[in-house]
């Protein structure tokens, strides 16, 4: 009955245009992320410019999620749909996390490495607004999936060496609590787009 009814019935095809909404937008809070690192005069207005990414990504879940509650026919499988939408929100609460801490925790200069974490997460983004925008087509899709799990592989080893050097260069344990929780919560951003290349994978060898 589902298969007829899918026949009959128009699939809601806005979520694929949502999906790239809530994509590009986590880009763009890991750019602002980078750029906050990059010039660090001022993290406070870094973070809420973070912070604004991540507002606009909870109204974009959220319209994703009402709006799957309103549809009979999705295009595809109706929990791979709240999962995509749930994991790609992930990543940028995960950034706004990063941005966050480090005005809380009145950081006054970026350690080395860091930033090249940072670029990491960023890079990981823009791989899943490449994937999100062909998930409908299925084209080169598995392509950026894979650079996905390569990238958040990087990020773990950038994730060893600096918190490797931070013990052995820092002596006040103060610092060392505040940067290991920092790092580890950037390195987390690319677990979270591992797991948003997962969901991808799940979609695309189903409708195969």
């Amino acid at each position: 009955m589902a298969g007829l009814l899918g026949k009959i019935l128009p699939r809601e095809k806005s979520f694929f245009k949502m999906f790239n909404q809530q994509a590009e937008n986590v880009e763009a809070g890991a750019i602002a992320m980078v750029e906050m690192l990059e010039h660090f005069e001022d993290p406070a207005a870094g973070a809420d410019k973070v912070e604004s990414y991540e507002h606009i990504g909870d109204t974009i879940t959220h319209n994703i999620l009402r709006r799957l509650n309103q549809t009979f026919i999705t295009p595809f499988d109706r929990e791979d749909i709240h999962e995509l939408a749930s994991k790609i929100d992930d990543v940028i609460d995960l950034v706004d996390a990063a941005a966050t801490r480090m005005v809380i925790y009145r950081i006054r200069e970026v350690r080395p490495g860091v930033l090249d974490l940072a670029k990491t997460v960023r890079d990981a983004t823009a791989q899943i607004v490449a994937a999100v925008r062909v998930i409908e087509k299925g084209d080169h899709i598995l392509d950026y999936c894979i650079e996905i799990n390569r990238l958040e592989n990087l990020a773990d080893r950038q994730c060893r060496d600096l918190i490797g050097c931070l013990f052995d260069q820092e002596k006040d344990p103060v610092q060392i609590i505040k940067w290991k929780e920092i790092i580890e919560t950037l390195e987390f951003a690319t677990d979270k787009c591992e797991d948003v290349a997962n969901v991808i994978e799940t979609v695309t060898l189903k409708n195969a």
